[in-house]
């Protein structure tokens, strides 16, 4: 295609310019995505009061999850996690680890149930 010095012209670069960007622009994001990132929505009650605040009861928090650390299983208390659902691997669910392998829990009942590890 080619873009002469008119002003249909330059209509012409914006496009050849735009569809360019896009064609790089979509294989590197897909990577970064599959490779290193994930944009993950976080739904209801449980990761609560961090993430989807009481006065967002019906709306939903977007976080970006690091795919990298659990390659090597770097994960660590405190951490946030996305795993398959064990009842419908189809669903992934997000939770905080509270443990690892080795640690002993105390927890107690109150409003709101919590645990702490050491």
């Amino acid at each position: 295609m080619e873009c002469d010095g008119s002003e249909g012209g330059a209509v012409c670069r914006y496009i050849l310019a735009f569809v360019s960007g896009f064609f790089v622009a979509v294989p590197v994001t897909i990577t970064v995505l599959d490779r290193f990132a994930h944009v993950a929505r976080v739904e209801g009650v449980s990761m609560q009061p961090s993430m989807c605040p009481e006065g967002n009861v019906t709306g939903s928090d977007m976080m970006l999850l690091n795919r990298w650390s659990v390659r090597n299983y770097q994960v660590r208390r405190d951490d946030i996690v996305s795993v398959l659902y064990p009842k419908n691997p189809q669903q992934k669910i997000i939770k905080r680890v509270i443990a690892r392998e080795g640690d002993f829990l105390k927890c107690t009942v109150g409003d709101v149930g919590t645990c702490s590890g050491s």
